[in-house]
């Protein structure tokens, strides 16, 4: 990347590279329909509702939703499909989950997509779960009282990319690594 030397924050492989987020991938803001009281629905018909509730807390992914709003709440909102990332850009942000359904989310949420031609899904979760890229979001953080995360600066964030089939052996390595310490955790308990 032009004019980015002095940003780059430590050293990767020679066959990977930097890149802002935002140009690899695309990141937008959910929105809510207001008041949200007027939406929601339970009938079958009704949209997924994807709150930061519907995530299980240290989870992975966000399976299915306690609430649904009506079709009419869509246009006031973002349509998000499974394989999608969120992220939570308010309060605790900066913490990622992979969809497995599909629904529509409110501004306490960012979509992390198109994803499919840069990053395998589970090195891209791994990483934005890392502290590096806690920190990187925690330097970009406006709000004085509660701090919260932008869809512009999430965008700006440098990246460090591996060739796909690399992002496939680190993740592959790492759930080995997380089942061990999962089986020693029941051991222990």
């Amino acid at each position: 990347m032009k004019n980015i030397a002095d940003k780059i924050p430590f050293e990767i492989p020679e066959n990977w590279h930097w890149e802002r987020l935002g140009n690899i991938c695309t990141i937008s803001r959910g929105g809510s329909p207001r008041p949200i009281t007027d939406y929601l629905t339970t009938k079958s018909t009704g949209i997924n509702w994807i709150k930061i509730g519907d995530a299980e807390q240290g989870g992975k992914y966000i399976y299915s939703t306690k609430e649904k709003i009506i079709p009419e709440g869509l246009p006031k909102t973002r349509y998000v499909k499974s394989g999608d990332f969120l992220l939570t850009n308010s309060m605790s942000f900066g913490r990622p989950y992979i969809l497995k359904t599909d629904g529509c989310i409110h501004d306490g949420w960012l979509v992390i997509g198109d994803i499919d031609n840069v990053f395998n899904q589970d090195f891209l979760y791994y990483a934005l779960s890392s502290s590096f890229m806690y920190n990187s979001f925690r330097e970009i953080a406006v709000g004085s009282t509660v701090k919260n995360l932008k869809s512009d600066t999430v965008r700006s964030v440098l990246f460090p990319v591996p060739p796909l089939k690399e992002q496939e052996r680190i993740s592959k390595y790492l759930e080995n690594l997380y089942l061990v310490v999962s089986t020693i955790e029941q051991h222990l308990s």
